[in-house]
C-alpha cells in the first residue's frame, strides 16, 4: 500500500495542485504528502517493530548537513525566516529515509524509475505544447493565459505574483523574444532541471526493456529541457554525456559506437545549426552578455558574504537581507548556485557536508554502475550537481524532492553490493 503510493506521488510530483491554508500563503502539496508517507511510514515501521537508520556514510553526510542547517538559525538576524526554511527541508528531507526503506527490491526499483519518468512524459508534453503556442496565439496572449490561469493552480497565487515581479520566462535572442518552456513550473531552470535528471532513466529504460516508447519519451524530455533555454541545463547534459562517454567507452562495441557517435552529432546538430538553442548556448561563454554579467556580480557578492561568515553563514533563509535590507521573504534572490548558497546562508563547514553527500552517491552509484539503472542514477546526480554550480534548486517542491528519490535508490545499491 505504502509502496503504491509512494509509486503515485512519483507521477504526480511535477503537477502538484498549490495549497492556500491562510490568506498570504501558498504551500506546495508535495510537502504534504511526503509527511503523510513519513508518518504512515514511521507508524507502520513502530508497529511491526522493523523501524531502523542505517548506520552509514550517506546517512551520516545526509543528518549532519540538516543538523548544521538548524544551528545556522541561531545566527540569523531574521529568526522567523530561518524556521520558515528549516521548516520546509523538515518536510522534504523524509522522503529520502522513506524511499531508502521502500525501495529494497530492483523490481521496486525499476517500478519507481517508471513512475517518475512517465510525471516527466506529461509534464514535457505540456512545456512543449505552451512553448509552440505562442507562434499560435502569439507570446502575449500565450503569457497572460499561463500568468491568469495557469501558474496560480499550481504555483499559488503568491507565488506566481513574486515569480512575474522577477520574470524569467521569457529569453530575447539576436533581438527577437520568446517564452521558454516552463509548464508548471515557478521558471524554465527548475524545468531543466527536473527534465535533466530524468534523460538518463528514459534511455536507461529503452535500453534496458527494448521499448522504443521510451526512446520517443526521451527525445520528448530532450526537447523540451532545450526549449528551456537554460544554459546550466546544457551544461549539465553535456557533463552527463561526457562521463558517461569515459565509462562506456571500453565496454560499448563497434556497432553501438557508431550509433553513439550518430546520436551525438545528431545533439550536437542543435548547436552547429544557426538557431535560437545554439545561440543561447554560446552566448554561455560571451562574459559580456547582460544575463553574464549579472550572474558573476551575484557570485562575487556571495563570495563576499561567505568571507564575512565563513563558519556558520548569515543562517538559512537569510540570504536575501544581505543582499537587500528591505527584501520580502518571497523575493527570489538567491546566489545562483547551490553551493554558494548553501556557503553563503549556513557556512563552509555545511557545503563540505553537503558535497560528501553528493560524493558518497555518485561512489555508491558508481560501484554499480554496471546495473544499467544504478549507471543512470549516476549520471542523473552528476547532472544534477553540475547544474547546481550556476542554478539553486535545493528550496524547489518538485527539484528537491526528485533528487532525494534518487538519492534514496543508494541504499539499494548497498544493500546489494554487501548480499554480493
Amino acid at each position: 500500500m505504502l509502496f503504491k503510493l509512494l509509486l503515485t506521488f512519483c507521477v504526480y510530483l511535477p503537477f502538484q495542485i498549490a495549497l492556500s491554508p491562510s490568506t498570504g500563503v501558498d504551500l506546495a502539496s508535495s510537502r504534504v504528502f511526503i509527511l503523510a508517507l513519513f508518518f504512515v511510514w514511521t507508524a507502520e515501521g513502530l508497529i511491526k517493530k522493523k523501524l531502523f537508520l542505517e548506520n552509514s556514510k550517506t546517512n551520516f553526510w545526509l543528518v549532519s548537513f540538516l543538523f548544521l542547517n538548524s544551528l545556522s538559525a541561531v545566527f540569523a538576524e531574521n529568526k522567523d525566516w530561518s524556521l520558515r526554511k528549516f521548516l520546509f527541508l523538515l518536510s522534504i528531507f523524509p522522503l529520502y529515509f522513506v524511499v531508502a526503506n521502500l525501495v529494497d527490491t530492483k523490481e521496486k526499483m525499476e517500478k519507481l524509475i517508471k513512475s517518475l519518468v512517465l510525471g516527466g512524459f506529461f509534464v514535457a508534453i505540456l512545456g512543449v505544447v505552451q512553448f509552440f503556442s505562442q507562434f499560435i496565439f502569439k507570446l502575449a496572449v500565450t503569457y497572460k493565459f499561463w500568468a491568469s490561469y495557469v501558474s496560480p493552480l499550481f504555483l499559488g497565487k503568491n507565488v506566481t505574483e513574486a515569480v512575474l515581479k522577477n520574470p524569467s520566462w521569457l529569453v530575447n535572442i539576436s533581438g527577437e523574444t520568446y517564452l521558454r518552456a516552463i509548464a508548471i513550473f515557478p521558471d524554465p531552470h527548475m524545468l531543466s532541471f527536473f527534465l535533466g535528471m530524468l534523460l538518463p532513466f528514459a534511455l536507461g529504460l529503452f535500453l534496458k526493456l527494448k521499448n522504443r516508447m521510451y526512446l520517443i519519451i526521451f527525445f520528448i524530455l530532450l526537447l523540451a529541457d532545450l526549449l528551456t533555454f537554460s544554459r546550466g541545463g546544457y551544461l549539465g547534459i553535456f557533463a552527463g554525456l561526457v562521463v558517461a562517454f569515459f565509462l562506456l567507452f571500453d565496454k560499448i562495441g563497434k556497432n553501438y559506437r557508431i550509433k553513439i557517435f550518430v546520436f551525438i552529432l545528431f545533439l550536437f546538430s542543435f548547436l552547429i545549426i544557426p538557431g535560437p538553442i545554439s545561440e543561447r548556448f554560446f552566448s554561455s561563454f560571451n562574459f559580456k552578455e547582460g544575463s553574464n554579467q549579472g550572474r558573476i556580480e551575484t557570485w562575487k557578492k556571495a563570495g563576499a558574504i561567505i568571507l564575512n561568515h565563513p563558519i556558520f553563514g548569515v543562517g538559512i533563509g537569510n540570504y536575501p537581507l544581505e543582499i537587500s535590507a528591505t527584501a520580502n521573504y518571497r523575493d527570489p534572490i538567491y546566489a545562483h548556485s547551490n553551493y554558494l548558497d548553501i556557503a553563503a546562508e549556513t557556512g563552509l563547514i555545511n557545503l563540505f557536508l553537503w558535497l560528501g553527500f553528493l560524493f558518497s552517491l555518485v561512489f555508491v552509484f558508481l560501484i554499480k554502475s554496471k546495473d544499467t539503472l544504478f549507471f543512470c542514477a549516476l549520471l542523473s546526480i552528476v547532472i544534477f550537481s553540475v547544474h547546481s554550480l550556476v542554478e539553486t534548486s535545493i528550496y524547489s517542491p518538485v527539484v528537491l524532492p526528485l533528487f532525494l528519490i534518487i538519492a534514496g535508490l543508494s541504499r539499494l545499491a548497498q544493500m546489494d553490493e554487501k548480499n554480493i
